[in-house]
C-alpha cells in the first residue's frame, strides 16, 4: 500500500462559542473552513455550469458514489480521466458512499456483507459493500472519500440503532484496509441516531479508526432543527480537534450557524440548488417566494445586499416572470443567486470566527433573518 499524504489540518482559530476556523489541503488546493459543498449528485451541479460555481466561491463540490456506480457510468468516468475532468472542476471533490442513497431504497436487504438492492423495479440486484463503495470511489479519483455506513432512519428502535451502529464500525474497519489513490482521503462516520447513549459508543468506535477527517451522518433524514442540534453537541466534543469534521446533508441557513457554534466545519446540502430551481431564494432579510404577486412590480434585487451576477442584472419582477414564463435560464439564475449566498454566508462565518465575535454576529445575522418568520408567527420583533 502506497505512503498515506497528511490532509495537513489546520485549526486556525476557535472562538469563545466553540465554533472553529480551519484549513485543509488536498490535491486540488486548500480548502477554507467552515465551508459549504454545493452538491453535484451526477457529476453536475444542476443547472449552473462549473465556471459559475466557482464563481460563487467554492472550494469543494460533493458527487454521489451510488448514482455514479452504474458500470456504465464508471467506464464514462475512466474515459474522461477522472471525476476532476468529467465535472470540469478545478478544486476539491468529495463522493459520499452511496449508503444515504442505498438505505434509502425499498425492498432491501441488509447483512453483514453490505446491501443488496435494485437500482429501478424489474431490474436485477446488485450488492454494495464497503470494498465495493470503496473500489469505486478510488476510480472515481475523488480527493475525499466516505466510508460505507448504514445511515438509519428516524425514528427507530434503541435496539435496532445500537445493532446498526455495531455493523457501520466493522464496515469502516474494512473501508479503511482497502487501499485507495495517494491522494485521497478517507473519512470515517459517526451514526447512533438520536440516542446520546449510542452517538457517544459510535463516536468513540469510529474516532478509534485511523482516518483522515470524522463525519457525523443520519442528522438530515427528518428528525427537526432541535434533534439534529442536540445529536451534534453529543458527538462533536468527541471528534479530534486536530482533524476536519463534517455535518453531512446540512441544511438551512440557521442549521449551518448552529452546526458551526458546535465545532462542525464542513456541510453539503441541496437545499440552495433545489430550492432555487423551485423559486426560493435565500436573502439576508429571509427566504423570499419569487413567484408571489408582491414581487410583480418589484425592480429590487433579491438581495440588495448581493453582489452575484443574478442580483446584478436582474430584478425581482424580471426573475419572476423567468419563472411563469418557464424560461430554463430563471433555474440557472436562483442557482447562481443561493449558492453564493451559502458561499457569502460561510465567509461573513470565518470572519466573525477570526474576530472572536461569533456568539455576537450569528445573533445579529439571525434577528436580522429570521425576522420576517418570526412576526409572522405572532411573535412580533426579535430582539
Amino acid at each position: 500500500m502506497p505512503p498515506r499524504k497528511d490532509i495537513t489540518f489546520r485549526l486556525l482559530k476557535q472562538d469563545p462559542s466553540g465554533a472553529r476556523r480551519s484549513t485543509f489541503t488536498t490535491e486540488h488546493g486548500t480548502v477554507q473552513c467552515p465551508a459549504f459543498m454545493p452538491v453535484g449528485t451526477q457529476g453536475a451541479v444542476k443547472a449552473v455550469t462549473p465556471a459559475q460555481v466557482l464563481d460563487t466561491g467554492a472550494e469543494v463540490v460533493l458527487a454521489n458514489t451510488f448514482h455514479m456506480s452504474l458500470e456504465d457510468r464508471r467506464e464514462l468516468v475512466r474515459r474522461a480521466g477522472g471525476l476532476h475532468k468529467l465535472m470540469a472542476w478545478p478544486k476539491t471533490i468529495l463522493t459520499d458512499s452511496g449508503g444515504f442513497q442505498v438505505f434509502s431504497l425499498p425492498d432491501k436487504q441488509i447483512d453483514e456483507r453490505g446491501v443488496t438492492f435494485r437500482y429501478d423495479e424489474g431490474t436485477t440486484t446488485i450488492m454494495l459493500d464497503p470494498e465495493t463503495s470503496m473500489a469505486i470511489q478510488r476510480d472515481l479519483g475523488a480527493d475525499i472519500v466516505m466510508a460505507f455506513d448504514e445511515c438509519v432512519p428516524y425514528p427507530a428502535t434503541f435496539e435496532y440503532v445500537a445493532n446498526s451502529l455495531e455493523r457501520t464500525t466493522r464496515w469502516a474497519k474494512r473501508c479503511r484496509d482497502v487501499p485507495l489513490a495517494p491522494h485521497q482521503f478517507l473519512f470515517g462516520i459517526v451514526q447512533g441516531g438520536t440516542y446520546r447513549e449510542l452517538r457517544e459508543r459510535s463516536a468513540q468506535q469510529i474516532t478509534s479508526i485511523d482516518f483522515d477527517g470524522f463525519a457525523i451522518g443520519g442528522v438530515s433524514v427528518g428528525e427537526g432543527f432541535e434533534l439534529m442540534s442536540r445529536v451534534t453537541a453529543w458527538a462533536a466534543p468527541m471528534l479530534p480537534q486536530s482533524l476536519p469534521r463534517y455535518l453531512m446533508g446540512v441544511g438551512l441557513p440557521e442549521d449551518l450557524i448552529e452546526a458551526v457554534r458546535l465545532g462542525m466545519d464542513m456541510f453539503d446540502c441541496v437545499i440552495p440548488t433545489r430550492y432555487g430551481r423551485g423559486g426560493t431564494l435565500f436573502t439576508r432579510t429571509g427566504k423570499l417566494r419569487i413567484g408571489d404577486k408582491v414581487f410583480r412590480k418589484d425592480d429590487y434585487a433579491p438581495d440588495t445586499a448581493c453582489t452575484c451576477y443574478t442580483c446584478k442584472n436582474f430584478s425581482r419582477m424580471v426573475l419572476r416572470h423567468l419563472l411563469y414564463a418557464k424560461e430554463p435560464m430563471f433555474e440557472t439564475l436562483a442557482t447562481i443567486h443561493n449558492l453564493h449566498f451559502y458561499q457569502d454566508l460561510m465567509r461573513d462565518i470565518r470572519t466573525a470566527i477570526e474576530a472572536s465575535r461569533y456568539a455576537e454576529w450569528s445573533a445579529q445575522w439571525l434577528d436580522r433573518y429570521l425576522k420576517k418568520r418570526r412576526k409572522s408567527e405572532g411573535h412580533g420583533s426579535a430582539r
